[in-house]
């Protein structure tokens, strides 16, 4: 049994790779399903559709590899993060959609939450900042607002999960209700020192603790699916989300390395070592993976919208058709113009976190035009990432004196335009590697480590391969200007939002 499943449920899409011993590709499918908008600000998926899209697309992805449960050692499970599933013990059946981590329903709690002064001992157990990107607050929501739900979940009838966790009870056929220490660190509900839900948080968000899953590691046998989904049973033995899994894939098992995940947002994670580095400038601390019981930390910039500003031009404005058709169009754009967009669709993320303020654009003239709009739209992910850095060097000195290359992945990645603007503004290498599914990749070597397919980390770690490096070409004049734009750009949004 050479052969690793791995199941990349993601924001847009479910996607399942099937990964040989020497960890090269043999079958991939993927599937979008829908996606729900129900008010301004709200966005959801229905449980059904993750479940069933994963599904078909395990089968399909076995399917073209050619292989049978039989040759599958394990399957590895990556996963949107902060995203809630609350559903029935009993049936298996979903209370509500699902809170996808995009929503913002929940601002006014967290802004009790913060005006009552509970920042601090929250920012202190858990690594993160109160903002209704995680999932605690929306598990409150659902408990609050379902019809009966807070008291059937205080009988122990309702289970709370993750996507993870929601895919491996549905696995396991009802058997297995678990996650892994990345995921539980993402819900403003674990203790990230202790490794263990918090009684004190339990207790502020009003969370009964008989609908939380087991706590493991994200190397582990959680248990096996039940033999009828995929023509017999197959152990499911990994579990990390996705930005974790992407870590992994990168193979960032060293204090220092940092890589970047570039989908529907961007998510930038710099390996801290086993020591979690408090942040000072609105970075998150957060569980990078725990394996053997062990836990490593990282210091994590999340910006909700990297690739879903390219849909935007494809599907809001009908300016493309195509996302690749973003770079070659940007690279005609007009350098006379400084077109700057701040895509606040849901907010900004680090390290600016303000749920409230919405997009806007800047330095728009009457010739702006398809091409500028591209340029904007591209860039902005360069910038929102310089942010993100500037942040994590300030929060750990040991990142200011290292050569710092930055690693790439996720489907922008692709655009040789936008990775060449990235490392001109970064003013450092940006690599990007042979395979750049690497969450998913992440995800398999997790599995494969526990089934023993795969080696120890620092030997996984020497088959990481280098596709291209960019160098950055850029004067040290233009940076600094297209920078202060952008930092202008940024103030003027900001201040909008103090003016209403």
């Amino acid at each position: 049994m050479s052969f690793v499943l791995a199941i990349d449920q993601g924001t847009t899409s479910s996607r399942a790779m099937v990964f040989r011993g020497d960890l090269s590709v043999a079958g991939i499918a993927q599937a979008e399903f829908p996606q729900h908008f129900p008010a301004s600000g709200w966005v959801e998926h229905d449980p059904e559709d993750i479940w069933n899209s994963t599904v078909a697309t395990c089968r399909d992805a076995l399917k073209k590899a050619g292989v049978t449960p039989k040759d599958i050692a394990a399957i590895g499970i990556t996963n949107q993060r902060e995203t809630v599933v609350v559903w029935d013990r009993a049936t298996g059946n979903a209370i509500h959609r699902a809170i996808v981590w995009q929503d913002r329903r929940t601002a006014d709690f967290c802004a009790k939450l913060k005006d009552e002064g509970h920042e601090p001992m929250i920012a202190a157990r858990t690594g993160l900042i109160i903002d209704p990107y995680f999932s605690g607050t929306k598990v409150a929501w659902l408990l609050d607002n379902v019809p009966g739900a807070r008291a059937r979940a205080e009988r122990g009838e309702l289970l709370f999960g993750t996507v993870d966790c929601y895919l491996l009870w549905r696995l396991t056929g009802g058997k297995v209700h678990a996650t892994d220490a990345t995921n539980a660190s993402r819900t403003l509900l674990f203790n990230i020192h202790t490794g263990a839900w918090d009684d004190d948080l339990l207790k502020l968000l009003g969370v009964p603790r008989a609908m939380l899953p087991e706590v493991k590691d994200s190397s582990h046998r959680f248990g096996e699916s039940v033999p009828d989904l995929f023509g017999g049973a197959i152990a499911i033995a990994g579990i990390a989300g996705d930005q974790q899994a992407a870590t992994i894939g990168q193979a960032c098992f060293s204090p220092g390395m940092i890589k970047s995940t570039y989908g529907t947002g961007c998510f930038a994670l710099l390996n801290t070592g086993t020591t979690p580095v408090a942040s000072k400038n609105k970075l998150l601390t957060t569980i990078a993976y725990q394996l053997n019981g062990k836990r490593t930390y990282a210091l994590e910039g999340s910006i909700f919208v990297a690739g879903s500003a390219v849909q935007w031009l494809r599907d809001g404005l009908g300016v493309i058709k195509q996302a690749a058709e973003t770079g070659p169009l940007a690279e005609k754009s007009d350098s006379a113009q400084s077109v700057y967009l701040v895509p606040a669709f849901v907010g900004l993320g680090a390290p600016y976190w303000n749920p409230r303020v919405r997009g806007a654009l800047f330095g728009l003239t009457r010739n702006t035009g398809p091409a500028e709009l591209a340029h904007a739209a591209l860039e902005s992910v360069c910038y929102q990432t310089v942010d993100l850095w500037e942040a994590m060097r300030a929060d750990w000195p040991e990142a200011k004196a290292a050569n710092v290359v930055l690693r790439v992945d996720g489907g922008m990645t692709a655009s040789d335009w936008t990775m060449q603007r990235l490392a001109d503004l970064l003013d450092a290498p940006v690599d990007r590697p042979v395979v750049l599914e690497t969450t998913a990749l992440g995800a398999a070597y997790l599995a494969g480590l526990a089934a023993g397919v795969y080696p120890a980390p620092e030997k996984f770690a020497d088959n990481w391969r280098l596709e291209r490096r960019f160098k950055p070409n850029m004067s040290a004049a233009t940076r600094e200007r297209k920078l202060k734009g952008w930092s202008r750009a940024v103030k003027g949004l900001l201040a909008s939002d103090e003016d209403i």
